[in-house]
């Protein structure tokens, strides 16, 4: 009797310990972990591909830096097929760079973006460089998007699929578990690579990439109720030094040391343990993705005889079809903010550029933030979706950037300005909130300046004042300034070296209109000098003043007009447009002169230019313009009339590019112009460029109706652009079929 009590007590211990051991399909619970890796991390997709078709149901997943955001989607309710069409359309590089559009900057903005090729940290004499070479702002707005549909889920293991991720406190090195909180938020801390990303603060605590201290958090997703592992692995162990040719590389290498060590005891915690064959790959070969998600499903169907096998174990019934629609429209009805002290309700509206309780596209809104992101006044710009009783709340949680103070520079090289070299402070927060101070001086063949002082009200009217110093000096036609100045007719003179001196001052309100114009007022005062070398004395219908022996001086007067300006300009690119439109509307009228020649009157000047950038087929992109200007009034003043010539982007007053002529070469008080240029980028940043321009100019023509007869002068260009580092390089070679001669026009660096 004993022993047939010992044997049953016996066999029931052993169908106890099976039954430990075999979990039936009741108590069975399968968690997924998912490592980080960066680009690597793609291969997740392919795995949980072959996942889906095993037809296996996940109870919980865990994973860090691109293991936490895969998996987070896929927690979120998008199945595989659907990560795979999103991460295939996405442009990785524009996501890691922070890359803004050009539209999301302000006019202000868009005038500092294409004139400095470098802008560092200046404070108290001082200079710093950024922590990291991205912010994450980009990948946060798209994981906002991405995650919409589960915005109001506080709680990750209350999502479809109960999720957590890891992170590292960048302080104390500890690991971080986040189940709470902001998911956006959350993965963003996850996957803040050090050096790559900027760190994350949640909760008070400053966190970076989870892999630094956990990559693969095996032992958490137990924690969470899990008795079955299926582990991803895209991690690589220590590399040797041939294969770390890069910074990033290395700072990985050095994260590595602890998660390489682990992973081996962590490995034989997986069930079943999957590492798909990347390790030619680097964290940074997105380009690669098609590959990297192959090469996950191809390491997955290895194992698909154990996965089928966890399935039927798991006898769950025909597991639903998986399906998250991606957002594309919302209403905000309510801003909060929070964080920002010298910048206003009213400013921080005006970037945004929509109106609260208006449908706006997902699109709007990550404008909106990338607008707030360009000015660079806020170091990071974390942002929820909530919804609330009134309907949609946007909780704006502000950093603003303790760099108020930058020390920017630039080198640039033209046929007219010649060599300069540009050292530029700009101080935010000057005088008052909203606002910045600038500086540019200008050395060089032709020293000047620009000062300018900006309070950006947003929607409100902002107001501004400048003050700019331009000079340079030219040879030009003698013909062209006698008959502007009246001057004697003298065959043997043919060029002769013209001198032009402006400084222009202005004071001026500005306000946005539609989200895309901006409308200007202003009044100004403008110097305006014209001088050569001693011509002798000339005995024209105009007698000049000639103060300096060495000097004929034909303009030297001081202007004084009120003025309004129409901008709108969503050109991508400055130098090398490929989609987008441009308008610039300017009219002035000027009330007063010294008048050093005795011969003003009242007369105004209206002058419009209007174009669109778009893509034709693959590579080639075309550019057309049209431009016109005429002056109203009898004043017999011909320093302010048009002159047609010459290649550039920083022309003053009244002087306008035409290919074909040199600068300042056609002469009028009225002009019409067309333009167009097809550019090939057959490189990266790279362009083969055909330009033609037509145009009619002389005096009255709008009166005459010489503008609407065919052209009387063209031009064209055939040239090269590159994008530098420090700016765009072009060369064109301009001719002209009304002239024997050709030119050659040549630009180094951003104009300014």
């Amino acid at each position: 009797m004993p022993i047939k009590i010992v044997l049953i007590f016996a066999l029931f211990s052993f169908c106890f310990l099976s039954a430990q051991q075999q979990p039936g399909k009741d108590s069975l619970k399968v968690g997924l972990v998912l490592s980080g890796g960066g680009a690597k991390g793609l291969a997740h997709i392919g795995a949980l591909k072959v996942i889906e078709k095993a037809g296996i149901k996940l109870d919980y997943i865990g994973g860090t830096s691109m293991g936490a955001i895969v998996g987070a989607l896929y927690a979120a309710g998008y199945s595989a097929e659907e990560l795979d069409s999103i991460f295939r359309k996405t442009n990785f590089v524009n996501l890691i760079q922070d890359n803004l559009p050009r539209e999301a900057k302000s006019f202000y903005e868009k005038d500092d973006a294409d004139r400095y090729a470098l802008t560092l940290p200046f404070d108290k004499f001082k200079l710093s460089f950024p922590p990291a070479y991205s912010g994450g702002q980009n990948i946060y707005n798209e994981l906002v998007r991405l995650l919409y549909p589960v915005r109001d889920v506080r709680n990750f293991r209350k999502l479809p699929i109960p999720f957590i991720c890891m992170a590292t406190d960048v302080e104390t090195g500890d690991q971080v578990l986040l189940d709470k909180g902001y998911l956006p938020e959350a993965l963003l801390a996850s996957g803040a690579l050090p050096s790559l990303f900027e760190p994350t603060e949640i909760d008070g605590k400053l966190l970076v990439d989870g892999g630094v201290m956990n990559n693969y958090p095996v032992d958490e997703v137990r924690q969470m109720g899990a008795n079955f592992i299926i582990g991803v692995d895209v991690q690589h162990g220590l590399s040797d030094r041939e294969s770390l040719l890069s910074a990033t590389e290395i700072l990985l290498q050095i994260s590595n040391y602890r998660t390489a060590r682990d992973m081996e005891k962590k490995a034989n915690e997986t069930d079943i343990y999957i590492k798909p064959d990347i390790s030619t790959y680097s964290v940074i070969d997105f380009s690669s993705g098609a590959t990297l998600i192959a090469s996950g499903e191809k390491a997955t169907e290895a194992k698909y005889p154990e996965l089928r096998e966890l399935a039927l174990r798991q006898n769950a019934p025909k597991l639903p079809n998986r399906h998250l629609k991606v957002a594309d429209s919302l209403v905000v009805n309510n801003l909060l903010l929070s964080g920002t002290s010298n910048y206003t309700r009213g400013y921080i509206k005006g970037k945004l550029r929509f109106e609260l309780g208006d449908k706006i596209s997902f699109k709007k809104l990550e404008l909106g933030i990338s607008n707030l992101a360009a000015t660079g006044n806020f170091k990071t710009i974390k942002y929820e979706l909530v919804t609330s009783e009134e309907g949609e709340d946007l909780i704006l949680k502000l950093t603003e950037n303790p760099n108020k103070t930058f020390l920017r520079m630039a080198v640039h090289y033209d046929d007219l300005y010649k060599t300069a070299a540009l050292i530029n402070l700009t101080k935010k927060n000057l005088l008052m909130k909203d606002d910045v101070g600038s500086f540019d001086f200008i050395i060089g063949d032709n020293v000047r300046y620009d000062l300018e002082y900006y309070v950006d009200k947003g929607f409100y009217w902002s107001f501004g004042l400048n003050s700019r110093l331009n000079a340079f000096n030219k040879e030009v036609d003698y013909n062209l300034l006698r008959t502007n100045f009246g001057l004697i007719e003298d065959p043997s003179i043919g060029e002769i070296n013209l001198s032009v001196t402006d400084i222009t001052s202005q004071v001026y309100i500005q306000t946005v209109l539609r989200e895309e114009f901006a409308f200007i007022l202003g009044v100004e005062e403008k110097y305006l000098k014209y001088s050569t070398k001693t011509l002798g004395t000339p005995s024209g219908q105009v007698p000049l003043i000639t103060n300096n022996p060495n000097r004929t001086t034909f303009e030297k007067s001081n202007y004084f007009s009120t003025y309004g300006k129409l901008i709108l300009d969503t050109y991508d690119d400055k130098y090398f447009p490929t989609q987008g439109l441009y308008f610039s509307g300017d009219f002035h009228l000027y009330l007063l002169s010294s008048d050093y020649n005795n011969n003003f009157k009242e007369f105004a000047v209206g002058k419009a230019r209007m174009g669109a950038a778009f893509h034709v087929f693959d590579k080639f992109s075309l550019n057309l313009e049209t431009e016109g200007g005429f002056k109203l009034g009898t004043s017999e003043v011909s320093a302010l009339d048009f002159a047609l010539g010459g290649y550039g982007a920083a022309m003053i007053n009244n002087f306008i590019p035409f290919f074909g002529y040199d600068f300042l070469g056609l002469p009028g008080n009225s002009f019409v112009k067309a333009y167009g240029r097809l550019d090939y980028n057959f490189a990266p940043k790279n362009h083969l460029m055909f330009a033609a321009n037509y145009a009619n100019v002389e005096d009255d023509i709008f009166r005459t109706g010489e503008w609407f007869t065919p052209p009387n002068f063209s031009g064209y260009g055939l040239g090269y652009g590159w994008e530098s580092f420090f700016g765009p390089v072009q060369v064109f070679y301009s001719w002209s079929p009304e002239r024997a001669q050709s030119d050659v026009f040549f630009s180094i660096g951003y104009w300014f």
